[in-house]
């Protein structure tokens, strides 16, 4: 496969490095993760009036048509120049969610936020419960239909990545019963300024730029026009995204991880010891193979998976296969970077600490790396039987 870029990319990604250059200097990424807990306004602004949040969307509704291989390769350039786990996948997502499944009216709703408000990220997605992770039948999160025609959504939601920030979040709600039994959810675009509808931090090791919180709704009034697709089919519809949102992950990871080897590789040509660079000295020029070896790996497996969805193919062998390796070997990357730095890089004066832990984190975001193992194996068991 070919995976030169066009011109049209090569442009993207310039104006992805002058963004990353402008809206974040080593003091605006400081101020996000030690301080606000989040990006600035003004950085989510900027984003969207480079029309990057518009990729992929369709152009009838304002979007920018380009194809997911496009869109990964801003979200891994992104993360590579910006050293930083970013919102806007997870506000991307959701925001493609609401315009492939959702009405003409909420496309419009989310359309005009994108375009006219001024807030660090539009959207997310509530799906994870306190007993219900990978588990998604132990949901017991439920809206009843009231005699009005009206719906009350009630339970909790938790690991909600945005969910503090957020104008509206995309809950995944059980159809009148919370039993195990019931495999019937519907997706609600709920306002997080809804009456009833609260939330709470939640403490993470890593990815201190984007807040996750629980979310608790108690008697939320939701209406018919807030339903997302039909009635009972909002699992099967998040699983029609489930493998590009993996590949997301992965991007970002992939991002991440070139950002650590960029810092590694310069740091061991400046740092001299013994006389010489430690780049000379053999067990440095290993890690740095290894290191080399799992990011070129990786992307080639990433953009191979991401064009076979370009051509409608299935990947959900394939993306579960990368999703659990790829993210694993990505951090294994930033585990060599802090080797090269020794004690250094342990600290807080060097990023890598930061890069390292939040690659910990994406190895559990969109399933983690043993729920991928799962998924392919039975795939793979299947693909093998004689």
């Amino acid at each position: 496969m070919d995976f030169s870029l066009t011109d049209d990319q090569e442009l993207m990604i310039e104006s992805a490095r002058e963004y990353a250059e402008r809206y974040f200097t080593d003091e605006a990424v400081k101020q996000a993760y030690e301080v606000d807990h989040h990006i600035s306004v003004e950085a989510a602004m900027a984003y969207r009036e480079a029309g990057f949040m518009h990729m992929g969307l369709p152009e009838d509704i304002g979007g920018i048509p380009v194809d997911k291989l496009t869109e990964i390769l801003l979200v891994e350039k992104l993360h590579e120049f910006t050293g930083v786990v970013l919102p806007f996948v997870t506000d991307f997502n959701t925001i493609t969610d609401v315009i492939d499944f959702g009405t003409k009216e909420q496309q419009e709703l989310i359309m005009n936020a994108i375009e006219n408000v001024e807030s660090t990220c539009i959207a997310c997605t509530a799906i994870s419960e306190p007993a219900a992770g990978s588990d998604n039948n132990a949901m017991t999160c439920v809206t009843r239909k009231q005699p009005d025609g009206t719906y009350l959504l009630n339970g909790q939601k938790t690991w909600v990545t945005l969910g503090g920030l957020s104008l509206y979040t995309m809950v995944v709600a059980k159809d009148e019963d919370p039993s195990y039994e019931n495999d019937k959810y519907s997706l609600w675009l709920v306002p997080n300024d809804a009456e009833g509808f609260t939330v709470a931090s939640l403490e993470k090791v890593g990815q201190q730029a984007i807040p996750f919180v629980d979310q608790f709704f108690d008697n939320v009034v939701v209406t018919e026009e807030q339903r997302i697709g039909e009635a009972g089919m909002g699992w099967k519809l998040l699983m029609k995204k489930l493998e590009f949102e993996r590949c997301l992950v992965v991007a970002s990871s992939l991002g991440l991880a070139q950002a650590a080897l960029n810092d590694a590789g310069t740091y061991a040509n400046d740092r001299v010891a013994f006389k010489e660079p430690i780049a000379r000295i053999s067990m440095i020029q290993q890690h740095l193979c290894e290191m080399e070896n799992i990011i070129e790996n990786v992307r080639w497996r990433l953009y191979r998976t991401v064009t076979m969805l370009d051509n409608g193919e299935s990947t959900r062998l394939e993306s579960a296969l990368l999703k659990g390796y790829a993210c694993r070997e990505l951090t294994r990357v930033a585990d060599l970077a802090m080797s090269i730095y020794a004690a250094i890089g342990y600290t807080k004066e060097m990023r890598i600490g930061r890069i390292w832990a939040d690659l910990r984190g994406n190895e559990m975001g969109g399933g983690t790396t043993e729920v991928m193992e799962y998924i392919a194996g039975r795939q793979l068991a299947k693909k093998y039987k004689a």
